[in-house]
């Protein structure tokens, strides 16, 4: 038979997807397509977190398909640092304004979010949902692609808080807009399109090359030390230090942003196994349940920030919202909410959780473990 030529085809190993017969190059090929393509696609129709969540899914399809691709652990690393930097720039003199005016019942209303969050993360790991510290880093208030890094950093399930969060911003996102709509306090400012321009804007030389030097250097540390999650730590506390004493700017532009969140994305999505689908799918209906009892509370505690503080309905429900940030920045901004006191809480709210929620996991996996 061998002089007839035919060529052997290689069978498939048991359990394999269709893409382990194509060479590797092939895969990496389709893996950054399906992730361009995917987050341009959930961009264009408004999906909040779009720049990680197109990614995230492209590496799904891939690693359900038989991909076999891992990235770098540098490059996850560095995307860490990235990101970091990214949060450090959200904290302005005004936001910094804003909280030290109304710092005790902002601090007020986080630990109440956080309690609420923390309940909900030990329910669901006593009804045996979840593992104790991934119920935890999947219920936490804060901002979606922090909260996967830290969970993988502390040993949780990444790819579990992945799909907890991600629901949450999609739910979130979803009702804050429906509410907006009815509470809107002014005619605000439309989202703007995003053009080739603000993608690419200007690089100011020393504001960009503090950003790279904070990132490079704050990254390498928190691996150096073992801290865990350093990589995102340290330049995202820094970058707030820096910011908020006036000493630099820090200029990370968007197509280096989105870079970042994608590699986090694919980093996640590449982690993706039939188990942890069919294990998510079957713990669905008691995540999307704890999802929309955080959103009650959130909401009916931002009541009371309205005779509080004076605000509107639409600001205090915004500012208590657990999670989604950057879409609820957008909702507000057409909303006419006063952004100043969204952003600080949120932003806060995102600072504690960082610096308090591995204390918060250990404890409620200590409580876990004595029932």
């Amino acid at each position: 038979m061998g002089g007839l030529g035919l060529a052997r085809v290689r069978p498939l190993p048991p359990g394999a997807g269709p893409l382990a017969l194509a060479p590797r190059w092939a895969r990496w090929v389709m893996l950054a397509v399906l992730a361009g393509v995917l987050g341009a696609a959930f961009g264009a129709v408004g999906v909040p977190a779009y720049q990680l969540l197109g990614p995230m899914v492209g590496s799904i399809l891939v690693s359900l398909g038989g991909g076999g691709l891992v990235l770098p652990r540098k490059a996850y690393l560095a995307a860490q640092a990235v990101v970091g930097c990214l949060i450090g720039t959200l904290v302005t003199p005004g936001i910094l304004g804003t909280f030290l005016a109304d710092w005790p019942i902002i601090i007020a209303a986080v630990l109440i979010t956080l309690a609420a969050s923390s309940v909900l993360g030990w329910a669901l790991s006593v009804l045996k949902v979840l593992p104790g510290t991934t119920a935890v880093w999947g219920t936490a208030p804060g901002g979606a692609s922090a909260m996967v890094v830290m969970a993988e950093a502390h040993g949780a399930d990444a790819r579990m808080v992945a799909v907890m969060q991600y629901l949450r911003v999609a739910c979130v996102a979803g009702s804050a807009a429906v509410v907006a709509s009815l509470l809107s306090v002014g005619p605000g400012e439309a989202a703007p399109v995003a053009s080739f321009a603000a993608w690419f804007p200007a690089l100011r030389p020393v504001p960009f090359g503090a950003a790279l030097l904070l990132a490079g250097l704050g990254g390498h540390l928190g691996w150096r030390f073992r801290v865990p999650a350093g990589p995102l730590l340290i330049p995202m506390l820094a970058g707030v230090a820096l910011r908020s004493s006036g000493v630099v700017e820090l200029q990370v532009p968007p197509w280096l942003g989105a870079l970042a969140y994608a590699l986090v994305g694919c980093t996640i999505g590449l982690g993706f196994t039939r188990a942890v689908l069919v294990q998510a799918a079957a713990a669905l209906p008691r995540i999307l349940l704890s999802i929309f009892v955080l959103i009650g509370f959130c909401g009916a505690a931002s009541m009371a920030l309205v005779p509080l503080l004076g605000l509107d309905p639409l600001t205090a429900l915004l500012a208590t919202s657990p999670g989604g940030l950057d879409s609820v920045a957008v909702i507000g901004a057409a909303g006419g909410a006063d952004l100043s006191f969204v952003m600080a809480l949120q932003t806060m709210r995102l600072v504690m959780v960082i610096l308090i929620g591995p204390a918060l996991a250990r404890m409620v996996s200590r409580l876990v473990e004595r029932r």
